[in-house]
């Protein structure tokens, strides 16, 4: 049986009665999770496991619709040691920071066979998490960067999903042009100063086969820098994405699209599921592609994804622990990728009948999650993301050029990694 459908049993049932004596043996375990990755939906898998261990009660605190502002107020809960937070989503990006700052603890004790445990998830997400041989937290959902597109406009304009940048634009001002809505934009993407930025900047850069860090040192290539960052100041400039894009953060494009205000959009795989919902002017209308290569390029996307970890903190360590790996499980990934279209961190999921039926799209998904590029890895990201953002929002926002803005991101950066 599934989970879904035990679930979906488990829900329709009465509540699992407790034994005599034990309503005030339960153990209170409380889970951080992003506003915008559906807790709601994760509250019903939640309720699936209170009923199958009624001696634990779940309870969910939401914050933050962008990794910088979950990170921040996790680093400070995790500074200050607060045990009032046992179990965190975390940005595939965090995994190795929380590991080295002693803010979380290791699943090496609790698994039979480490190696066996995390080779059943994608290569990726295994490797994200385990630092120096060990498990420092588990995958909660995989996840990489798409193009949205308006399947019906395209379709009524004749033009084909485009595979490189120079064809999204030119499909852009065609179908803005001939729909001659003011307020109808043809690209949305992330230009405010968020972590949605950096996979911003690398996109194009990625696509012309340039790294930016190499075996922990800085491989910068200022003139592929300048073309990428000019890339998305073109698309301001030529009336493509509209003026005030240095203020869109990861949920306005989300919002934009699914408001039936954009053609193209970059976002990430949560956003599917809302756009089908009865609220959303574009149900149905929805298309996705790979993201368009440079002319002369290879396509690149970037690796996103989320990871759940145990505070080092937390009075119920062995409780939380036993939970994640119940929740990081193949089970809780099928009933995610149906009910809330988060990409799972299992490869068999994706061919799942009941997978690919309530998300046919996740069938071709899983080559570009193995194929997305993981951001920059070094000990010093934070400030490696905070160089990059910050410049591709001045751009984008006309304080910079894309040559001065190329010029200060190398500057900054090999101070950084030198």
């Amino acid at each position: 049986m599934t989970l879904s459908r035990s679930i979906k049993a488990c829900l329709a049932g009465a509540v699992l009665a407790l034994p005599a004596g034990a309503a005030h043996a339960q153990t209170e375990l409380r889970v951080y999770i992003s506003s915008q990755h559906r807790p709601e939906v994760w509250r019903q898998a939640f309720d699936m496991y209170e009923q199958q261990n009624p001696d634990v009660k779940l309870v969910i605190e939401t914050g933050g619709n962008t990794s910088e502002l979950q990170a921040q107020y996790l680093n400070t809960v995790m500074t200050a040691k607060d045990p009032s937070l046992d179990v965190m989503i975390l940005d595939v990006i965090r995994p190795a920071q929380f590991a080295a700052a002693g803010w979380t603890v290791p699943f090496n004790d609790t698994v039979d066979d480490p190696a066996a445990f995390m080779g059943r998830y994608l290569p990726a997400y295994a490797e994200a998490d385990q630092v120096d041989g060990k498990i420092v937290a588990l995958p909660a959902f995989a996840d990489a960067m798409f193009l949205y597109y308006r399947k019906d406009l395209l379709e009524k304009h004749g033009v084909e999903p485009p595979k490189t940048w120079d064809e999204l634009v030119a499909a852009a001002q065609k179908i803005t042009a001939a729909e001659g809505d003011g307020d109808l934009q043809g690209l949305s993407f992330q230009g405010k100063a968020i972590e949605g930025a950096v996979c911003t900047f690398l996109l194009p850069y990625w696509s012309e086969g340039r790294q930016l860090v190499e075996d922990g040192k800085l491989s910068f290539d200022r003139e592929a820098a300048t073309r990428a960052l000019a890339l998305w100041k073109g698309f301001v400039d030529q009336g493509v994405a509209k003026k005030n894009i240095a203020e869109v953060a990861t949920d306005d494009t989300r919002k934009e699209f699914q408001a039936g205000d954009v053609v193209f959009a970059v976002n990430w795989s949560y956003a599917w599921d809302r756009f089908q919902g009865e609220d959303s002017a574009v149900k149905d209308k929805v298309g996705v592609a790979v993201l368009p290569a440079v002319a002369g390029g290879e396509n690149a996307t970037c690796l996103g994804g989320w990871q759940w970890g145990v505070s080092a903190f937390s009075e119920h360590g062995e409780e939380a622990q036993e939970f994640v790996e119940w929740l990081s499980g193949p089970e809780v990934s099928e009933f995610m990728a149906i009910n809330a279209s988060l990409l799972p961190a299992f490869p068999e999921v994706y061919t799942d009948p009941d997978v690919v039926k309530a998300v046919p799209w996740f069938a071709d998904a899983r080559a570009v999650v193995e194929k997305a590029k993981a951001r920059p890895v070094t000990p010093r990201y934070n400030e490696v993301s905070e160089i990059i953002r910050t410049t591709v929002n001045a751009v984008l926002a006309g304080a910079a050029t894309p040559e001065e803005g190329a010029a200060q991101m190398e500057s900054r950066l090999r101070r950084v990694l030198r």
